[in-house]
């Protein structure tokens, strides 16, 4: 027993010093100061709610600027916090929606549809500890009414 609880104090001491030594490697946040040219608010004219919409439950993970909250500072939730954006904008960008082609706005405007109808966005990970991103049925019937009327014309 005593080679047991020698190898787990080991092992738990080993797991202290790994998250200590993570606390000095921090990803660059996804910040910036003012909203790009190429951001979707400068390029289409969208109804003030469906922007505020967008703002609010999107931009953290689809925008180069993530609001982050206090807990972004301990590692490895950092880590974990930066993936997940990445992967937000790798799949949607408003930040960079002027670069997007027409036909790619379309499809990027059918997805939105599409994951906002089937409940897939936000996410459920994130409205937990986000509860003011959650679409209510006025906002989420606003941001349908936009979709079915967009044109990347």
């Amino acid at each position: 027993m005593a080679g047991k609880k020698k190898i787990v104090k080991t092992i738990l001491i080993a797991l202290l010093i790994i998250l200590l030594a993570l606390q000095f490697f921090r990803p660059e946040k996804n910040i910036y100061d003012e909203i790009p040219p190429t951001d979707i608010a400068k390029i289409e004219n969208i109804p003030g709610d469906v922007s505020n919409i967008l703002v609010e439950s999107c931009y953290d993970c689809h925008s180069n600027n993530t609001v982050y909250p206090w807990y972004n500072d301990i590692a490895p939730v950092n880590l974990f916090l930066d993936n997940h954006v990445k992967d937000g904008k790798r799949h949607l960008n408003f930040s960079e929606w002027a670069n997007y082609s027409a036909e790619k706005k379309e499809h990027k405007v059918e997805e939105i549809g599409e994951t906002v109808e089937e409940g897939e966005m936000p996410l459920d990970s994130y409205l937990w500890l986000h509860a003011e991103a959650k679409l209510t049925d006025a906002e989420e019937a606003a941001l349908l009414d936009w979709v079915a009327n967009y044109s990347a014309n």
